[in-house]
């Protein structure tokens, strides 16, 4: 099976290419990183340089794994968006993976643990997850950093290093970790997709978790 993931969360984004079974053999062929700000002219060129370079076509795509936030509500959208399409086209399935499980993912801890991401104006993405055989969501929320700091976990996970020095300052268990790529999406989705958790193209939706300011102004009229 071949797996094509984007990521278009973060300031910067990327796309992996993996191969893998129902086996359990699993393997990514490449990752290409996607620079930010010219997310929507760079990600079809580069997907297509990229079947290419290893021998495949569209056609060859089994499955679509994408990130569906939360993150920057441009750079969502421009992925989101390129997925649908080419799953509509090819009438190929889709499985969505938040950013904040590919964080959990990406820890050592087991357990409950909490997924960090800086959300600016002093709050965090925050995501409740119990890793084990599989990373199960509690919940997902936006918080301000000191309610997110208060909730309880064996240890707090998170690629920003301002939330990261915030919760040794709270005496909390942290692990520091890279950002997660979109290999890190491909690996989750290639085991939701074994599980049956896949979208339709006109089902896919972004977990922005936050509103727009567009949405929060127009609450307040």
């Amino acid at each position: 099976m071949l797996i094509l993931a984007a990521d278009t969360s973060g300031k910067h984004g990327s796309i992996a290419l993996a191969q893998a079974d129902s086996g359990g053999a699993y393997n990514v062929l490449e990752v290409v990183p996607l620079a930010g700000g010219t997310f929507s002219a760079q990600l079809i060129p580069q997907l297509a340089a990229l079947l290419s370079k290893h021998g495949f076509s569209k056609h060859d795509i089994a499955a679509f794994a994408v990130a569906s936030g939360p993150g920057s509500f441009t750079g969502l959208r421009v992925g989101l968006a390129a997925i649908k399409a080419l799953a509509e086209v090819l009438s190929k399935p889709i499985t969505t993976v938040s950013v904040l499980a590919a964080v959990a993912a990406a820890g050592r801890s087991q357990g409950r643990v909490l997924a960090a991401l800086d959300a600016g104006r002093s709050e965090v993405y925050a995501g409740e997850y119990d890793i084990g055989d599989r990373v199960t969501m509690i919940s997902e929320s936006l918080l301000p950093l000191e309610e997110f700091l208060s909730l309880p976990a064996s240890s707090v996970i998170t690629p920003d290093a301002g939330i990261a020095q915030a919760a040794r300052n709270a005496d909390r268990l942290v692990e520091e970790i890279e950002r997660p790529r979109s290999d890190a999406i491909a690996r989750l989705g290639w085991k939701k997709i074994l599980s049956g958790e896949i979208v339709s193209p006109e089902a896919l939706e972004a977990n922005y978790i936050r509103r727009t300011d567009a949405e929060i102004f127009a609450k307040s009229l």
